[in-house]
């Protein structure tokens, strides 16, 4: 049984008992991501650490992207609420990267490759050698940015 997924249960019992009304519901809504994605595919797993992780980061980042929406379509309160549960999400996540430290993983990245000179082509060797070492901890999509800046 995953650590992680053990205290994300004990914190919604912990919530439910407090009548913290936000940690609750949004812990229920990550158990199920979680259980969703142990019963997604052919055959039930159990989780690991990681695959918590990585659910996690995926919800993190879907509270995010919604809060953005509804900021842009004039919905504060909406956006009040999905930035509260992204905000219980974070504090189960890894500390999140720098941009600083994002470009010093992926020049060491580009140099271990030696894509340097191969321009674009080589985004997919450097992005599957830069991905494992931030997963769950800088956004894909800055990372991807990143890696174009450096080879382009």
């Amino acid at each position: 049984m995953a650590a992680l997924k053990d205290r994300l249960r004990a914190d919604l019992t912990t919530a439910m008992k407090a009548r913290d009304e936000v940690r609750s519901s949004t812990l229920r809504m990550v158990l199920t991501a979680i259980t969703n994605a142990e019963v997604a595919g052919k055959e039930a797993r159990e989780l690991t650490d990681d695959d918590v992780l990585t659910v996690l980061s995926s919800e993190a980042k879907k509270r995010r992207e919604a809060a953005t929406a509804f900021a842009e379509g004039n919905r504060p309160e909406m956006a009040a609420k999905e930035e509260a549960e992204a905000a219980v999400i974070a504090e189960y996540l890894p500390a999140p990267l720098s941009d600083a430290e994002v470009a010093a993983i992926v020049t060491a990245a580009v140099e271990q490759t030696g894509a340097a000179g191969e321009g674009m082509r080589a985004m997919g060797k450097v992005m599957g050698v830069v991905q494992p070492q931030v997963k769950g901890r800088a956004d894909g999509s800055a990372v991807a940015a990143e890696v174009r800046r450096q080879l382009g």
